[in-house]
């Protein structure tokens, strides 16, 4: 693995005491960060850390409320990115920014095309652009259409366009997220190119092996703040990851679930998956069993492969491979409301995006998925609606004015108790809660909690994502930790840790003592 020789050269982005506030969110507090030509440093942090808005500072997507950015020594203040281009930034995000139905000529050169006598010179471009993707080493036709080629080379010749700005620092936002290994190496060897000719990139991903790959260096933000600027071969997996969770190492005690394993044997699964995936983009195959009456928890950082797990079980990512059992029994989960009428029910990670529906009622919202499983030509009377939203509503202690006032207007811990009946309701064997406490006051986090292992406790299983730790120690007698898509282990009884669970999800240190 060859690294830069560039890490002593000085700072050429200078970001000082950077701060962003929005309506009642700190985003940036005293942020500072430093970009070297020459050199791939990785933006680091889990969700709501701050990554993206320091990046749309540095570009002008959003203007900074107090701080200060140097380039080369000279303080400048970037009021777009049309700005931030002519200081020679340039941004490539995960979505390619391109023109499908263009050629990959007229892409690299959009707005920018030469001309003759006023009009589009045709033959010049798509010389200029051979010679471009020549030099970069990129395998693409210029006169061909963009979207007759993978992802992996739009991505590319997007990088291309930025350079051909005359791009001095670049900024690429996740463009490894919907590559394979082999598309991910062709990134990298750009990304090479590119560091050796001098200029500076910032990588965000969630990847960590791909970090200590291709970068030099490390910055780790955490809820809007700087833990610190290291160099890569300094920094372990393990430290890396605990700094970005922001968890010391220690153990937890008293814990209130039962991790007796023993229990389940000779007992048939509840559900069963063997070598199922959603495709190499979503989730690597993974074997998984679950248990009536346990709670197993689902454990990595963001992005890697978690939620997309849970999605393939419960159908909402068709699965493309394997086989999975409910019961003893070899089904085929294609849609969600395949595994509805198995007795599964899903709880999804966005409950605004994907949860609610945020102009029907509380009264709608929670027999709505009931309503599906019935059928439409089974409809439920008014009153049986009435009855179930009272029970559920009196059951979570769901604050609402009444049945029929819109769940837009509920607080987002109530919305989520709304939805937590939607599937009560439907008195599921097997649910899938994924972050059912994000963004909600603790008193309702302690609810929910209650609430699992009550549902635990009357011979449900349960699958539950948390990005806090410690939540899910102590409510989980399992826990699945995911790495980059793929399933790296399972832990149980004794392991289940603080310390374990961070080696696990960081890999890779054996004098660390990694799992």
């Amino acid at each position: 693995m060859s690294k830069t020789k560039n890490l002593q050269n000085p700072p050429s982005v200078i970001m000082t005491g950077i701060g962003k506030s929005f309506p009642g969110v700190r985003a940036l507090n005293q942020v500072d960060f430093k970009l070297r030509r020459g050199e791939i440093h990785a933006l680091m942090g889990e969700n709501g850390a701050g990554k993206s808005t320091l990046v749309k500072v540095l570009t002008g997507v959003y203007p900074m409320d107090e701080g200060k950015v140097r380039l080369d020594g000279v303080p400048v203040v970037i009021r777009s990115p049309q700005d931030a281009q002519k200081h020679g930034i340039s941004t490539v995000y995960q979505e390619v920014n391109l023109c499908p139905n263009l050629s990959v000529a007229e892409n690299l050169f959009l707005g920018r095309e030469p001309r003759s006598m006023g009009l589009i010179d045709w033959r010049k471009m798509n010389l200029k652009a051979s010679e471009l993707l020549q030099k970069l080493n990129i395998s693409a036709n210029p006169t061909a259409q963009l979207d007759s080629y993978s992802i992996a080379i739009q991505q590319m010749i997007a990088i291309a366009r930025a350079i051909n700005t005359e791009c001095a620092f670049l900024i690429l936002d996740e463009p490894t997220s919907s590559l394979d290994a082999d598309e991910v190496n062709k990134i990298f060897t750009l990304m090479r190119q590119l560091r050796d000719n001098g200029v500076g990139i910032i990588f965000i991903t969630h990847f960590l092996e791909q970090v200590y790959e291709i970068c030099d260096r490390i910055t780790v933000l955490r809820n809007g703040e700087l833990v610190g600027e290291y160099e890569v071969d300094k920094l372990s997996r393990f430290e890396l990851v605990t700094k970005m969770m922001g968890k010391e190492i220690e153990n937890l005690s008293e814990l209130s679930v039962d991790r007796d394993e023993s229990r389940f044997q000779g007992e048939e699964p509840i559900i069963e998956a063997r070598a199922l995936s959603s495709g190499s983009k979503k989730v690597a195959p993974f074997d998984l069993k679950m248990y009536r009456g346990e709670v197993v928890g689902f454990s990595g950082l963001l992005g890697s492969g978690r939620s997309e797990l849970v999605r393939t079980v419960y159908g909402a990512d068709k699965p493309v491979q394997g086989q999975f059992f409910i019961r003893g029994k070899n089904v085929r989960i294609r849609k969600p409301l395949d595994a509805m009428k198995q007795g599964m029910a899903y709880l999804p990670e966005d409950r605004k995006v994907d949860g609610i529906f945020p102009e029907l009622s509380v009264r709608e919202n929670i027999i709505i998925a009931l309503q599906a499983k019935t059928g439409m030509f089974k409809r439920i009377r008014r009153k049986e609606m009435e009855k179930y939203a009272d029970q559920y509503i009196d059951l979570l202690n769901i604050k609402t004015a009444n049945i029929e006032t819109p769940i837009k207007s509920l607080s987002g811990g109530n919305q989520q108790k709304v939805i937590l009946a939607r599937w009560l309701l439907t008195n599921p064997e097997f649910m899938i809660l994924d972050e059912p406490t994000r963004g909600i006051d603790v008193g309702t986090k302690t609810e929910i909690q209650r609430l699992i292992l009550k549902l635990a406790s009357e011979n449900k299983s349960i699958a539950f994502i948390s990005s806090e730790m410690d939540e899910m120690i102590r409510t989980c007698s399992r826990m699945v930790v995911m790495r980059d898509r793929h399933k790296v282990g399972e832990l149980t009884q004794g392991n289940l840790d603080q310390s374990t669970i961070i080696r696990t999800i960081a890999g890779g240190d054996n004098e660390d003592g990694a799992v």
